[in-house]
């Protein structure tokens, strides 16, 4: 773990060490969502999506084992054994991983971002 203490691992930070680990572990059409000010429960939503099953619970593992180890924040999951959606619940920011098809079927991004607004990053 880093040197910063739980006050000091801000939403952005979280966001940050979120994003490298999808990228790190090959997560496809990451969209993140800025919810600061929309609601209470979280300030980022972060989506993506794994090819399979296998690669969605390994994607979710994975991540959840970065945040601990490097800056102390342990992630409730949910949705592991199935692999179709994993939720990764960081505290302020919450992380949807997908298969494409159940991705496709509940389009979270159209119900969160203004309309014209999805932005995908580079993966």
């Amino acid at each position: 773990m880093s040197g910063l203490t739980h006050t000091e691992v801000t939403s952005e930070l979280i966001l940050a060490a979120v994003l490298k680990s999808l990228d790190d572990n090959k997560a496809e059409e990451t969209v993140q969502i800025d919810l600061r000010g929309k609601t209470s429960v979280c300030d980022h939503m972060v989506i993506c999506s794994g090819r399979s099953s296998r690669q969605v619970a390994s994607i979710a593992q994975k991540l959840a084992e970065d945040l601990k180890h490097e800056l102390g924040v342990l992630c409730k999951t949910e949705g592991e054994e199935t692999g179709d959606w994993v939720l990764i619940d960081a505290g302020d920011v919450i992380v949807h991983v997908f298969r494409p098809e159940v991705r496709e079927f509940y389009q979270l991004e159209k119900m969160w971002m203004p309309l014209g607004k999805v932005t995908q990053s580079a993966t």
